[in-house]
This record gives C-alpha cells, structure tokens and sequence, in this order.
C-alpha cells in the first residue's frame, strides 16, 4: 500500500562550499561564485544587488570588501553605465568556474545517492533507482523477475560507453558495462573513468562469453574473422558505442581487416537478441554477440573469447535493490551456458 510518506518529495542540494584565505581575512567561495554569476549575466551592479535581495548600497559595500581582501579590483564601470569584471575577477571567476565543472558530475552523483538514503530514512522505501546499462539476455530476464517490494529498477538499454557517460555525469545511479578483451584500467579504455578514485566502484557481475552468431550449421563455413570478407557474406552489427562494437572493430584493426572489406558492416542493431533475429531469419549470416543468443535461437556459435560484464555504482550509494540484483545475477551466470562467475576484481 503506498502512503502519504511515499510521495514525500525528498530533494537534496548539494554545493562547492570552502573559503579562499587571504592573511587573517576568509571570504566564502560561494559568495564569490554569486557575484561573479550575477555580474557577469546582468552587466551591473543593480543586477548583482536584485539577484541576492541587496540593497545597491549594501552590494556595492560587499564588493569593496571583497576587493579589500582579495587586494584587487574585481569589477570595473564601462562607458554605457554598466559594470564588467576586471582581468583580475574574470581570470579568478574562470578559476572557480573550471573548478565547478570538474565537481559538477560527482555531486550529482552523491547528491542522488544521499536522496536515495534520506527517502528510505524517512518513507522506508528508497525510491526508483536508474540504471543505464549495455544490453545483455541475462541481465534483463533477472531484472524482470525482481519483485517490486525490492525497490524499482529503471533500465536505460544503450551502448557501454553512452551508459558509462551517463554515471559520470551524475545522471544515473548505476551503469553495467563491458569492455571486450579490454582492462577497464588500460589508457585508451573510455572507461578509465570508473574507479575508486573517481568515487566509482566497478562490481564484477559475471564473465561472458561472446563469439560469430552464425546461420544454423554454418552453411558458409565461417571459422575464422577473415571468412567475413567472403563473397556473399552479409555480416549484421551493433551500433557505435556498444562495448560488442567496439571489441570487433579491434577484433579488425589486430587482423589487418577493413571495415569496407565487411558485407553489412553498416547495418546496425542495438541488442544482441536483435543481431540474432535477424540471423535467425535469414537477412544476414553473420554477427557478434554473446552464446546465450545463440542457444535461444538455434544458431551456431563461433567462439572469440570471454569478457567481463561490470555494474560501477557511487561508493556511497547503499540500495538494497541493487544488492539484490547483484546477488541474483552472479547466482544465475553461476549455471547459465555462455557465463561464469568473474574473476578477482573490485567489489
């Protein structure tokens, strides 16, 4: 039954606080922030005095003290009557500003992951958690299976990259990943990003293993990656983004093969059930995906390795339904074809 004290809007605002120091006299970095923003957006003292409620006496008197301490004129007059930032301010303002968007992505993220504790302090629900996430068969029949008094899970099915950017950008709670063969520490990785460091922690939920979906029987006898530039065969792939994708065009690069060499290299699907229908009903004859679509389908299977499949989450974030899910999963690839347990990692 849903209460009042469910639909307890719970908002949090979280924002860069701290002092800059000069000598024996402190000013508050958000106040700068303000003055700066307003002055900057209105072109004048008058604006900088309405966005904070001032008096144009009681602003200007903030900004003489400002200036006292800092020991630099922040703000000068212009010859239509306005007011524009010095050098001074405007380099100071820039500094505060590239600071900001370095922060921006982390409170974002904390700041979901604090409303999520403080709802469930307060309603004992902790709200609809979002996750964006690379498509896999496993991972959608678990998540259609979690009863609703576990807590909702909103999935986003998109590429591994788009889904990674969207964590790092504050815009969801969790992001499920892979990297191919690829480490998720390796510099060239776009997933970097995500790791201990960056207030991110990336939990292994199971191996996988991806291989060629072929034609049932493999009529054409594909056995290697260079079969694919053979006359007649239509290959079907993911879109750009998708950790599937990119894991083939290295796949390429390492062989010396070009994408143009490839029949259908062009045509695009967003899953790996997609890639396997399409197989499935004679359109193409070959695609990269995980053995699992395979064995749903009746195709054949050529095997080109295992990877990990990750869900990175705020360090700070505690939702018993993520944990349930999380849990669930490892369980289910334990004995699942195409799945093994991951190895040692991050958790």
């Amino acid at each position: 039954m849903i209460t009042a004290a469910d639909r307890l809007p719970v908002a949090v605002d979280l924002r860069l606080g701290g002092t800059v120091q000069i000598g024996s006299n402190a000013l508050e970095v958000i106040d700068l922030l303000e003055m700066f923003e307003a002055i900057g957006r209105t072109g004048s003292i008058k604006g900088f005095a309405e966005s904070l409620g001032l008096s144009y006496r009681a602003a200007w008197a903030r900004l003489q003290a400002y200036e006292t301490v800092l020991g630099q004129p922040l703000v000068r007059k212009t010859r239509g009557q306005g007011s524009e930032l010095t050098e001074f301010g405007a380099a100071l303002s820039e500094a505060f500003t590239s600071a900001l968007s370095g922060l921006d992505a982390s409170l974002g993220r904390e700041t979901r992951a604090i409303e999520h504790r403080l709802r469930r302090l307060l309603t004992g629900r902790g709200g609809a958690l979002r996750l964006a996430a690379s498509h896999d068969p496993l991972l959608i029949e678990v998540l259609r299976e979690i009863p609703a008094e576990q807590g909702a899970i909103e999935l986003s099915v998109m590429g591994s990259s788009a889904a990674v950017k969207l964590l790092l950008d504050g815009g969801v709670d969790a992001a499920g990943f892979h990297c191919g063969a690829q480490a998720t520490e390796e510099p060239d990785s776009p997933f970097s990003g995500v790791k201990a460091s960056a207030g991110l922690v990336p939990h292994p939920l199971f191996e996988r293993e991806q291989g060629l979906l072929l034609a049932p029987g493999n009529p054409l006898g594909i056995r290697a990656l260079a079969d694919l530039t053979g006359d007649g065969v239509r290959y079907v792939n993911r879109q750009r983004g998708s950790g599937t994708r990119d894991w083939f065009d290295r796949m390429l690069a390492e062989a010396g093969l070009s994408p143009s060499e490839i029949q259908g290299y062009a045509v695009e699907e967003f899953t790996h059930q997609a890639v396997a229908a399409v197989i499935a009903c004679g359109a193409a004859d070959a695609g990269l995906g995980v053995r699992a679509a395979a064995e749903r389908l009746g195709l054949d299977f050529l095997s080109v390795g295992w990877e990990t499949y990750y869900l990175a989450t705020s360090r700070s974030l505690a939702a018993p339904a993520l944990e349930a899910l999380v849990a669930t999963v490892r369980a289910r690839a334990a004995r699942t074809s195409g799945y093994r347990p991951a190895g040692p990692g991050v958790d």
